[in-house]
């Protein structure tokens, strides 16, 4: 390291460790490192992940925006060269850092967990063991660095009034609390995996996803199974922090970091330094003013409050909102490795604006309404109008917040049983979005309370001494005085610009994509598969058993075949919802003692006409379009082949079940297990595999939710008038949503033809009628 010790001394040739590198404030560190201070060797600590080493990851952060500067200034071939010849990597994490240079002389610390509530035993993983980690190899190491260490200015818990730079008053065991967080997921593992939890996951689960089949159930009830276990373990973190008196458990595990660095290396014969920004967000000038790397800490709130999903938010409007750039932050952390440490005397530095420049809450509200009307975020249905906030506390808007959960909840559970239309699903989709935009405002109002109710002012006069120690000419973008931001036009021009920057790009561009209709690739290794009931015809099986039916009995008797068939329907209703093949095996058992010679001739005669006219046209005339494009199209029911005969000559292949006869005559079982739900995913697969098909570019069309199994196994899945539950996962999966109407008229299902319908080919090519109904 230099000989000179003078304040405001350059790093010189020093050899710097730092951690975190590929985070938001160790990526700006990293820069400034390699553009203002050429001499210095640089090591950087980098996890390896999976199969990419650590020299990998520093390559691909080394393209990133931040640098783009740098490396025009110097040149590729240069920067290369420069990171080649100063930058070494070191791989591992911070919890076994391995063996670390004994020639060390600064540490930079900037890695920790950024997250707010991350389950208990990570966030102490990651900020406790981290420090412990780390501060342990260097006391291996043989090295004696200044060792910078970047906390946060939060990190003194749930306090009003001045916040001091010093260290924090507490005499909390952070061993015992470390030990107790690391049990704690097992304690959290064993109690999800009891029988009686076990078996609430499992009910949810049939309720949920029973239709969809066995193995849909099972993964089901493992993912909220986990789910429940982060939950938990997020609860554990949260109420420990605030039992001990902090606002989460990214701030006590910061403290308890804190306390690490002092016992281990600051009280302990070494030098430290620990640097406490508050809220970090884009840079103001360095390396170019806006430059942001994902979105930061308050981020996602200012583009949910631009969206429209905030209505309210429980902020005081006169608390401080206190938010510094980061390369304010990178500058302090660099002026302070530069300024001497003394031995056994940690020095505290607040990176804050509260308490020399403060942006009341009221008036960053204000700065983004001002924003967002001045330019609106875009929409499917145009520019969002932001909402008006009246600040009407967090009481007020915890009592409103629980009143609009329950009616949400209790029309939703309406809307669930109503039969599946279009309006029905026009109900679903908006509930569903105002059931997100309350969990949103649930999160973030859980999430933000301390960060703007806050009545803590951070002092910061060690950090504006450390301003002051800066030699004079040091340059303006080196510099960081809080005084000097003008927050109207940072906010205005700086930051907002930078953060929507990131989102209305790629919603123009989702929109165009939307709005364009691609043409049907036209290839021979693909599939097109269709459901039948409810997707290629308005029918179901009640209603096709009935037509059946009515065609073997007298009329007198079409009164007790009917009442016998309502009295059913309960028992059918409660198989349909429990199972799909329980459904159709027990509806199949009132075929029994009919003829199949009097099934066939109602099939080529009353019944087939009347099936045919229950042909929804849109559906043939998709069809129509995939064979014309070299696809195989596929039709594919679990009930029996007699109610898709009718369509045969559509499709290149029929895929259905078929009914057990004996000596001519029904016994009302099934020859095989119906090809529903899981069972029809595995068939799909083996039909892809035996007929050289991609799946990956396929097509399926689908109407309920059991069809979920088999769906999610093309690249191109479609709901036709989709039920509910099928609805609302096409629209977590982003599946295309098609309302297909029935148009065919009844002369043309007596001639048994589409040769009216746009887009049906009509010429001699049509494929023959062989090999296309398979039992």
């Amino acid at each position: 390291m230099t000989d000179d010790t003078s304040p405001g001394a350059t790093l010189g040739s020093a050899h710097v460790l730092l951690t975190g590198a590929t985070g938001f404030v160790g990526q700006a560190v990293l820069e400034r490192l390699l553009s203002s201070h050429p001499d210095t060797r640089i090591s950087l600590l980098i996890r390896p992940k999976s199969r990419t080493t650590g020299e990998t990851r520093l390559a691909t952060l080394l393209k990133k925006p931040v640098f783009r500067a740098w490396r025009e200034r110097v040149g590729e071939e240069e920067a290369a060269r420069l990171v080649a010849e100063r930058v070494t990597v070191i791989p591992g994490d911070l919890a076994n850092p391995g063996t670390l240079p004994g020639d060390i002389d600064v540490v930079l610390h900037s890695a920790s967990t950024v997250s707010f509530d991350p389950p208990i035993d990570e966030a102490f993983q990651t900020n406790v063991d981290g420090a412990t980690g780390l501060y342990g190899a260097l006391l291996a190491s043989g090295s004696d660095p200044h060792v910078v260490h970047v906390s946060t200015a939060y990190v003194g818990g749930m306090r009003k009034g001045i916040a001091p730079e010093r260290k924090l008053e507490h005499t909390i065991d952070w061993r015992a609390e470390n030990d107790a967080a690391k049990s704690a997921r097992r304690r959290v593992e064993m109690a999800s995996r009891q029988p009686e939890v076990l078996r609430g996951f499992l009910a949810k689960a049939r309720a949920q996803h029973g239709k969809v089949g066995p193995q849909a159930v099972a993964k089901a009830a493992e993912e909220a199974r986990v789910e429940w276990v982060t939950k938990r373990l997020v609860d554990h973190g949260r109420i420990r922090a605030e039992s001990l008196g902090w606002t989460d458990v990214y701030t006590l595990t910061k403290a308890f970091a804190e306390r690490v660095a002092e016992e281990t290396w600051g009280e302990a014969g070494h030098r430290l330094s620990l640097v406490r920004p508050s809220i970090i967000e884009s840079a103001l000038r360095h390396p170019y003013p806006g430059w942001l790397d994902g979105f930061k800490v308050a981020d996602p709130l200012i583009l949910a409050y631009g969206r429209g999903q905030l209505p309210e938010f429980p902020g005081v409007p006169d608390s401080v909102l206190d938010v510094i750039p980061v390369d304010f932050v990178v500058n302090a952390i660099i002026a302070a490795a530069q300024r001497p440490a003394e031995i056994d005397e940690p020095r505290y530095y607040h990176v804050t604006s509260g308490g020399r420049n403060p942006l009341p809450f009221h008036e960053m509200y204000e700065n983004v309404n001002e924003f967002f009307t001045k330019n609106p975020m875009p929409s499917e249905n145009g520019d969002i109008a932001v909402p008006s906030w009246n600040f009407p506390g967090g009481r007020r808007l915890e009592r409103n917040l629980r009143l609009q959960e329950r009616l949400t909840s209790t029309l939703d559970d309406t809307v669930a049983r109503l039969p599946s239309t279009k309006r029905t699903r026009r109900w679903t989709a908006s509930l569903d979005k105002r059931q997100r935009g309350l969990d949103l405002l649930r999160y973030f109002s859980d999430l933000y309370r301390a960060y703007v109710q806050t009545e803590l002012i951070f002092d910061d006069r060690n950090t504006r001494d450390l301003l002051d120690s800066l030699p004079e000419g040091t340059p303006e973008d080196a510099r960081f005085d809080v005084a000097e931001i003008d927050w109207h036009d940072y906010f205005q021009n700086v930051h907002f610009p930078s953060i929507t920057g990131l989102t209305k790009a790629f919603a123009v561009r989702k929109g165009a994509r939307e709005r364009t209709k691609r043409a049907l690739p036209v290839r021979s290794d693909v599939l097109a598969v269709f459901d039948f009931e409810g997707t290629v015809v308005e029918s179901n099986l009640v209603e096709q058993y009935l037509w059946i039916r009515s065609g073997l009995i007298p009329k007198a008797a079409w009164p007790g075949e009917f009442a016998s068939l309502l009295l059913a329907v309960p028992s059918y209703l409660r198989a349909e919802r429990r199972e799909r093949g329980e459904f159709i095996r027990t509806l199949m058992r009132r075929y029994r003692g009919i003829r199949v010679d009097d099934v066939q001739r109602l099939v080529d005669g009353s019944f087939g006409e009347a099936m045919r006219s229950r042909g929804l046209s849109d559906a043939l005339a998709r069809v129509a379009q995939h064979r014309a494009a070299g696809h195989r199209t596929v039709l594919v029911t679990g009930a029996d082949e007699s109610a898709a005969a009718p369509f045969a000559q559509y499709f290149d292949d029929v895929v259905a079940g078929r009914m057990h006869s004996v000596d001519g005559v029904l016994t009302g079982y099934l020859e095989r297990p119906p090809l529903v739900d899981e069972a029809r995913a595995a068939w799909l697969r083996e039909y892809a595999r035996e007929h050289g098909m991609n799946l990956t570019q396929s097509y399926g069309y689908g109407d309920s939710h059991a069809d979920v199994a088999w769906l999610q196994l093309l690249g191109n899945a479609h709901v036709v008038n989709p039920d509910t539950e099928l609805y609302r996962h096409a629209q977590r999966m982003k599946w295309t949503v098609e309302d297909w109407n029935r148009t065919f008229t009844r002369s043309q299902a007596r001639a048994g033809t589409l040769s009216m319908m746009p887009g049906h080919p009509t010429d001699a090519s049509e494929p023959e009628k062989g090999d296309r109904t398979r039992a």
